[in-house]
């Protein structure tokens, strides 16, 4: 019997991840005394001995640090990731990629890869990491890997031994909301995305608390949910347009992403309005494509290089068992083009 067994039964029996048996076998101090009493048991009970060259593919680094995001098409994680791969590379690791494709069970595949592959540590964007309520199971799936496989997110995993490398969402709504109150605004729309995922629910509830000390009235009905795409906004805007039907309608919209916004300009002209002259237009992320529709789009940006650094310098730091503050938090940054400000003005910026 004894020749049979191997890490991954000892796991299931002492309820723990192949990880941590690994590291019990090696004398790592990462194991609580609890899961190392349980292991110890199970292993006693098998006399087990691992071969030579098991135990070497447990410590041996790959220089691999695997980056999981849930969307490769959209130019948000692109630009991000672009940034980490060519930081990895100068430090001598490589980036191994995974497109989650916003599915969950693709993602706990694409989790599981990396586990196989020995990653030395693990980069999480978006996904279920981002939701503003975390999955109790996503959470002990994350903690299982962790034992092992450092983890840094750009969201959260309430409940999980994960590193936070954030966007500062609270300040980006705050600059997008004084340039437009700024510019005479006060009936502003917050318009896509959905209150699960924590980005978005950090907007809105910024974008609430903003209006409040203004003295300014919330309404519910300027909040629409909506996919992050552009049919998405053209969606929430066309019911943007319905709900205030003899109502007062907002004079500026902000859109949850900038394919949100492409969508809303196209549900604005198709009613033979003007961008900014009847209803400003602004967007959240900043990417390439706010520059590539007319009007040029207003936007909140992030420090890009910086973001995808910070991960990459977190993630090796932290496969070299280096210590690295929990939280880290990306600036927010105010692009203001013509959606808002108008072609005319823009030449005298």
């Amino acid at each position: 019997m004894k020749d049979e067994v191997n890490i991954y039964q000892i796991a299931r029996e002492a309820d723990v991840s192949p990880a941590t048996v690994s590291r019990v076998m090696t004398g790592s101090a990462r194991v609580s005394d609890e899961k190392k009493r349980r292991v110890q048991e199970i292993i006693r009970k098998y006399d087990y001995r691992p071969n030579a060259l098991a135990q070497g593919l447990t410590t041996t680094r790959t220089r691999n640090v695997g980056i999981v995001a849930a969307d490769i098409e959209n130019p948000y994680y692109t630009r991000i990731i672009t940034r980490i791969s060519r930081e990895l590379e100068a430090e001598g690791y490589n980036a191994v990629i995974y497109d989650a494709m916003n599915r969950y069970d693709l993602e706990v595949k694409c989790l599981q890869r990396m586990v196989d592959t020995r990653a030395d540590a693990l980069i999480l964007m978006g996904g279920k990491s981002d939701e503003q309520q975390t999955d109790p199971d996503y959470a002990d799936l994350i903690n299982r890997i962790s034992d092992n496989i450092p983890i840094v997110t750009t969201g959260k995993v309430d409940g999980a031994r994960v590193y936070q490398v954030c966007i500062d969402e609270m300040s980006g709504v705050d600059l997008a909301m004084e340039h437009l109150f700024s510019r005479g605004h006060r009936h502003i729309a917050l318009i896509g995305g959905h209150g699960s995922v924590r980005s978005t629910f950090e907007k809105r509830t910024r974008y609430r608390s903003v209006l409040k000390a203004r003295g300014i009235t919330y309404r519910e009905r300027y909040i629409m949910d909506s996919d992050y795409d552009i049919a998405g906004g053209y969606k929430c805007m066309n019911e943007l347009f319905h709900s205030n039907i003899g109502r007062t309608m907002p004079t500026a919209v902000m859109a949850i992403n900038d394919f949100s916004a492409v969508g809303v300009e196209h549900a604005i002209r198709e009613r033979g309005l003007r961008i900014p002259e009847d209803i400003a237009v602004l967007s959240f992320d900043n990417t390439f494509i706010a520059e590539s529709i007319m009007p040029r789009l207003t936007a909140v940006g992030y420090a890009y290089d910086d973001f995808g650094q910070k991960l990459a310098a977190t993630a090796v730091a932290l496969a070299g068992d280096t210590e690295v503050p929990a939280y880290q938090l990306i600036p927010s940054k105010l692009f203001v083009r013509e959606s808002t400000v108008g072609e005319k003005e823009m030449l005298t910026l």
